[in-house]
């Protein structure tokens, strides 16, 4: 017998489950702020025990827990916004607001004000090669209004890569 055929199988490094790109079964879905509900149900539950609680005993630190709780129960009720426009929505009023052809595109979904509604922010690159203009819009995704955009002409060197800049300008 060979020592080759001793040697245990080589072990490899391999992608955890979630990020294997063989088993993709659909587009990511953002999940919804109203999911904050729950835990604001909850913590309304854990202030009524302690009201509960101080009624029996008299302590005032349940009584204390129970305002508190009761606080940051309202605050995330009221942080329960819904996510009414999608990425792909958020992503074609954008197209919309640049003004240009669009190519390579971004979107991250961001969190504005006290309250903390989201917004989208999406990053957009003209439809060319190499893009010539690049724009930042700014997307209430509750309502869909656009909150803010600017757009510039692109200003990365792009010749280091082997494409010439000034062919695709003309």
């Amino acid at each position: 017998m060979a020592d080759d055929d001793a040697l245990p199988t080589e072990e490899r490094d391999r992608l955890p489950e979630d990020l294997d790109v063989t088993a993709y079964v659909g587009p990511y879905l953002f999940p919804t702020m109203e999911r904050r509900r729950i835990p604001a149900t909850m913590y309304l539950v854990l202030g009524a025990i302690c009201v509960l609680g101080w009624l029996q005993s008299g302590n005032g630190g349940l009584l204390g827990a129970a305002i508190f709780l009761g606080l940051v129960a309202a605050y995330h009720y009221a942080c329960a916004w819904p996510l009414t426009i999608d990425q792909t929505e958020a992503l074609l009023i954008a197209s919309r607001t640049v003004g240009f052809a669009v190519g390579h595109s971004s979107a991250q979904l961001a969190w504005h004000g006290l309250r903390a509604r989201p917004v989208w922010r999406i990053l957009l690159y003209s439809a060319e090669s190499p893009p010539v203009m690049r724009g930042l819009v700014q997307i209430d995704a509750v309502d869909g209004t656009v909150m803010g955009q600017y757009t510039e002409p692109n200003p990365e060197d792009w010749s280091k890569y082997g494409l010439d800049e000034t062919a695709a300008r003309q």
